[in-house]
């Protein structure tokens, strides 16, 4: 019998993963299909060994997961647990026994799976989720990000029992600059303050605000850097919170994707974008033709200059900033990859040095081809051929050369931009200083 989408049931069933992640329509589809099931206390809903390809979720009542001899876990229909389908391995490595009157329902794995590879868009890496009633539904927070709705099922229900749920004050420093990552944090409701130190005494500079899903702490954890901004609380803020050890596990090694030097060269030849994420006075003895360099600290402030439709390659020095650079890509729905040991396991012969042209593509133009010599070709007819040949590459890096500069003039008018407003609150403060003086002034004046 399907089921009504609009029902109590249905919205039960709507909390289920992967189910949670599908768009309306296809959730909606899969209802029609959806027979829900009941059994008597001891029942089995599979044993081991079990080969079916069905995911298993219970809804009512409450199963005991166990082998002949040992019982491993008790799920109940009103536990986190039961948002993911039971003991989902194929074959089974348990049994599922019901402990009292159950309610329950089977999927087919197949019809799931395609509905999820039906969300993929050319242009997008990951699915969208539909809201939910349940606005305090922390595991639905985690699920809007996009990393999160990358990551295998086993995964996400390891990373619901590690999550950690705190609550800090007004005013509080949540992460500090210098000292050691140990936390990946999820804002789930609140704002927070970025902000850093130039240097020690220097003055601190408010980067930018974070909301409500936004994620912070990772840039240490994957880098192994210390922490490099600050993070307060500018209200109340409710956060989840996963170890370091966690985050590494199940979150950084089944997200980031590593290519080596060649298969770089064939995506960049293909059109994909080469992102150079050390600072500039790196990036400028030498570096990978048709790179980019865009600075990781500034990362953020660029990411609406990039092309969501093209891959993109990042690159630092030994890959480990790379990693950091891709994770935020990902996060933002870019489709980015690492390359593997970064500049460092490259030949030094395949970098180049400062080139006259800001940006350099590594190749020389020229309209020069040898002549064929294959039997049957006249001499003008190979010359006619190598011209077009030569006519054809040059367009290929006029093209490149016009996607790079289209990139460097929407980096330059973001910086612009960010410049006008740093001037304009500066002016502010001129002005307020002024004020302030003229007060000053005033009152020596009556003194």
């Amino acid at each position: 019998m399907a089921v009504d989408i609009h029902s109590a049931e249905g919205r039960i069933i709507r909390q289920l993963i992967p189910l949670s992640t599908l768009p309306f329509s296809k959730f909606e589809a899969i209802c029609a299909q959806i027979n829900i099931e009941s059994a008597e206390e001891g029942k089995f809903l599979f044993q081991r060994g079990d080969e079916r390809n069905e995911l298993v979720y219970l809804l009512d009542g409450s199963v005991t997961l166990q082998t002949e001899a040992l019982k491993i876990e008790t799920i109940s229909a009103d536990s986190p647990s039961a948002r993911f389908a039971l003991a989902h391995q194929i074959p089974r490595k348990v049994n599922a026994v019901a402990n009292s009157r159950i309610r329950f329902l089977r999927l087919n794995s197949d019809v799931v799976k395609s509905a999820q590879d039906g969300n993929f868009e050319e242009n997008e890496s990951f699915m969208v989720v539909d809201e939910v009633e349940d606005n305090d539904d922390w595991m639905t927070t985690l699920l809007k990000s996009p990393v999160f709705r990358a990551l295998p099922p086993a995964n996400l229900q390891k990373i619901l029992i590690g999550m950690q749920e705190l609550r800090v004050d007004t005013g509080e420093v949540i992460v500090r600059q210098d000292d050691p990552g140990d936390y990946f944090y999820i804002i789930k409701k609140g704002r927070c303050q970025v902000s850093r130190r130039p240097a020690p005494n220097a003055k601190e500079i408010r980067l930018a605000q974070l909301g409500d899903q936004d994620t912070f702490g990772e840039d240490a954890l994957i880098s192994g850097e210390p922490r490099n901004v600050s993070v307060t609380a500018l209200t109340d803020v409710s956060l989840l919170r996963l170890s370091k050890e966690l985050f590494l596990t199940l979150i950084k090694q089944p997200t980031l994707k590593y290519i080596d030097y060649k298969e770089a060269q064939d995506l960049v030849a293909k059109g994909a974008d080469l992102i150079d994420v050390r600072e500039p006075d790196q990036y400028k003895p030498s570096h990978l033709p048709l790179s980019i360099n865009i600075p990781f600290f500034s990362l953020r402030m660029h990411l609406k200059t990039l092309n969501r439709q093209h891959p993109i390659v990042v690159v630092c020095q030994n890959g480990r900033m790379s990693e950091a650079a891709a994770f935020i890509l990902m996060r933002h729905k870019f489709n980015a990859l690492i390359l593997t040991g970064g500049i460092d396991a490259i030949d030094p012969a395949h970098l180049k040095a400062p080139s006259s042209f800001p940006i350099d593509d590594g190749v020389e133009t020229s309209n020069f081809r040898e002549v064929s010599s294959e039997a049957g070709m006249s001499a003008a007819t190979s010359q006619v051929f190598a011209e077009a040949s030569s006519l054809q590459d040059d367009m290929l890096k006029l093209r490149r050369y016009l996607q790079q500069l289209k990139t460097k003039y929407n980096i330059l008018e973001a910086e612009k931009k960010a410049l006008e407003m740093k001037y304009m609150s500066l002016a502010k403060y001129a002005e307020s200083l002024k004020a302030e003086l003229a007060e000053l002034k005033k009152a020596d004046n009556r003194g």
